[in-house]
Order: C-alpha cells, then structure tokens, then sequence
C-alpha cells in the first residue's frame, strides 16, 4: 500500500473514531434530584433526547437547585453518552443581568441576591434575612444603620454611653413599664436626687431621698 492510501485510509479511520465519541452538548434540565450525595439531573437533549441520572458536578461550598428548563452543558465522558456529567448550568430569565467589570452575584429564581460590586460595597436584597449564630454576632464597624425599627427581644447592654434624639414627630423616647438606675436622672435642669422643693414654713426641702 502507498504512502498515499496508507494517509488516507488512516483518515477515514480516525473519522469514524471521532464520529463515534460524542462531543459537549446542550440541553436543558427536567427534574432535579438534590438529595443525592452529588446531585443528579434529568436532561433533555437533542431531537427529544432523554438522559437519566447525569451527575451534575458543582464546586466545592457551593451548590444550587437550577430551575426546569435551565440551559446545561453536557459532558460525555470519554465521548460516552451514558457516562455524561454536567458541568454548567444557566436560565437567562433569572440571571442578574448589567454587572460591571469585576462585579460578582449570588441569586435564585425568587430574586434574592448578593451582589459584590465595585468599590468594595457588597449589596443584599431580599424580603427577610435570618442569621443563626449559636455563640454571638460581632459586627466590627465605627457605625451601625438601621433606615426603621430596631426591635430587640432580649436585653440591650451598652458600654460606652447611650444618645438619643427625636425624629419627626412623636417623643424621643418612651418606656412602658419601670426605669431603674444606680445613678442620678436630670430632667432640664431639674436633678431627681438633688432638687428640693418650697418648704411649708418658709425655706426649702432637702434633696430627695
């Protein structure tokens, strides 16, 4: 056999191995089984192409739930369809869309997001947010801002003063029930522990005991 034939016959050869080993494909996701170890998804592929059971692979720390009909890559390992894995995943409907360079986001299909932007600010939006912390919350910041109520359950403990003004409208503060302290309180001008008052006989009290 010449050089010639040899090249093409190895040609053809190695087209009929590539034409066997299936590339990386597209579908989109049909159920989702997240309580799997690793989860696993069911893909629709091409022409109505149904793959069971593909390991969907995600980064470790991180893992989400994608929605029916989300966009999938597909990747057929060693080119064998029944062994594909995913190894992407995306649903342009939900997707937090005009980062700018640089800018990185956490969503879900409800809209709730976190959104690293430029400038070191880091943005969280959604309806109710939950901490759990089995030992403390330390927040280490020069300034604490709340747009509306503050409402604490258990008891508020400060080191190093308290300051409050009123807003618009309505008293600077109000307390339902007993105020106790170890100190003096000063209305005005007018000291609880130190005021006297007109004597019946002329005179002034002594100070409040």
């Amino acid at each position: 056999m010449s050089l010639a034939k040899l090249a093409k016959r190895t040609a053809q050869v190695a087209r009929g191995v590539q034409d066997g080993i299936r590339q990386a494909f597209r579908g989109k996701v049909a159920a989702t089984q997240s309580g799997e170890p690793i989860q696993r998804v069911q893909v629709q592929g091409l022409a109505d192409e149904t793959l069971q059971d593909v390991e969907q692979l995600q980064q470790f720390g991180f893992t989400s739930h994608a929605p029916t009909g989300s966009e999938m890559i597909v990747l057929p390992l060693g080119g064998d369809t029944t062994h594909g894995i995913v190894i992407a995943s995306e649903h342009g409907s939900f997707r937090v869309k005009n980062l700018q360079g640089g800018e990185v986001a956490v969503y879900d299909q409800s809209g709730s997001s976190i959104v690293l932007k430029q400038g070191r600010l880091i943005e969280m939006d959604c309806d109710n947010l939950v901490i759990r912390a089995s030992q403390k919350v330390r927040i280490d910041s020069p300034l604490v801002e709340a747009s509306a109520q503050v409402l604490a359950k258990g008891q508020i403990t400060g080191q190093n003063g308290l300051a409050i003004s009123g807003g618009e409208g309505g008293d600077a503060v109000r307390i339902e029930g007993s105020l106790k302290t170890t100190g003096d309180v000063v209305a005005g001008d007018i000291s609880v522990q130190q005021h006297t008052h007109p004597g019946d006989s002329g005179g002034t009290t002594g100070a409040a005991q």
